[in-house]
């Protein structure tokens, strides 16, 4: 196995236009913010506006962790209360028939240690999570063109979307049978309509690991779960299959996944700098430091809504210093994560709020 590499501020290189694209970015999802606000009324996220599972959890740091996994919040074996928002990507509340990428947020609570700036007075840490193992552009230069185009679309023509993506999906069981996929086609709207439970769900960006740097994932392991593996989903005739899909779940059910970490062991092979860029397993595989384990419950509420998709965000910002975010990607994302909550704690009305326990949690 590959040694781990130990992180050097050299490795951190910001591009000389990520100024000018931050700025273009966050125009866009203010124009998305906007937009959905004066056709709701609600002050929605601008990228991942629609939950389909919000959970009650447990997290087990592993015992026994070897020196270069045993770091941050994984330094010693215990139990976290956690929270899981489980979502898709769009900004406006679209029918599931619009199948796109899948999202799980964990938001760790009762969490100790250095805090990073603007999470401060506050114990929890954040992962965001995506059903793919890289970004699908670089950096924010590239990236920006592809969220105009989602900007501009934004609540508009809900039924060309549909029959869009009932064709984009039609194009990406082509090409999987032909032993390939399109990151483009799933973001567009062609992502499979399958069950998204069964799905695993990647950091796609480089974090600090203690003193090292690494990439997150988690990975399903009950049986429950990796049965429903590609297993499909009518969503042609039930706006909120996917919701109803977790609720039926864990109305009979329990889950149990596992965190895992990918160490960076090659900085050449592996930037931090690239989103783009997927590790090389070979190089370093992904490693558990975690469980996390869901018992049997409501899956989704209007009341939890309320309480978590309104009035929490998530941000990989929010959390240890141990695990700051790396790369061009997660530098802009702090800004953009920023500009988000606070517009909707303005038109909220309220502020957003850092959970310190499962308790107060409606079902």
């Amino acid at each position: 196995m590959h040694t781990a590499i130990h992180y050097e501020p050299r490795f951190e290189v910001p591009a000389p236009a990520e100024r000018e694209a931050l700025g273009q970015l966050l125009s866009a999802l203010k124009y998305i913010s906007d937009t959905t606000f004066h056709d709701t009324g609600r002050p929605l996220r601008s990228v991942h506006a629609k939950s389909h599972g919000l959970l009650r959890a447990t997290l087990r740091v592993l015992p026994g962790l070897p020196a270069t996994l045993a770091q941050g919040l994984f330094a010693h074996a215990a139990d976290y209360p956690v929270i899981l928002r489980l979502s898709t990507t769009p900004g406006d509340l679209l029918p599931d028939a619009v199948s796109t990428p899948r999202g799980m947020a964990l938001k760790v609570l009762c969490v100790r240690g250095e805090r990073l700036a603007g999470s401060d007075n506050t114990a929890t840490q954040d992962f965001v999570l995506v059903n793919s193992t890289t970004f699908l552009n670089a950096g924010p230069k590239e990236f920006v063109p592809g969220l105009k185009m989602l900007a501009a679309t934004t609540d508009r023509m809900p039924r060309f979307k549909q029959a869009f993506s009932k064709a984009l999906r039609g194009a990406e069981r082509l090409l999987e049978k032909s032993g390939t996929d399109s990151a483009g086609i799933k973001v567009m709207g062609g992502h499979p309509a399958t069950h998204p439970l069964g799905e695993h769900f990647f950091s796609q960006t480089a974090f600090l690991y203690g003193a090292y740097m690494a990439k997150f994932s988690l990975a399903p392991v009950t049986v429950g779960l990796t049965s429903l593996h590609d297993v499909p989903l009518d969503v042609a005739h039930d706006p909120d299959a996917l919701r109803h899909a977790v609720r039926g779940y864990f109305a009979q059910q329990g889950a149990e996944w596992e965190l895992r970490v990918q160490l960076c062991t090659n900085i050449e092979e592996m930037p931090v700098e690239d989103a783009s860029s997927e590790w090389p397993e070979q190089l370093s595989p992904w490693q558990p430091v975690a469980r996390i384990v869901a018992p049997p419950q409501i899956g989704w509420s209007d009341a939890l809504s309320a309480a978590i998709d309104e009035g929490m965000s998530f941000s990989p910002w929010h959390g240890l210093a141990a695990h700051r975010p790396l790369g061009s990607v997660n530098r802009v994302r702090k800004a953009a994560y920023e500009m988000s909550a606070a517009l909707r704690a303005q038109r909220r009305g309220a502020p957003l709020q850092e959970p310190t326990s499962l308790e107060g949690l409606p079902f």
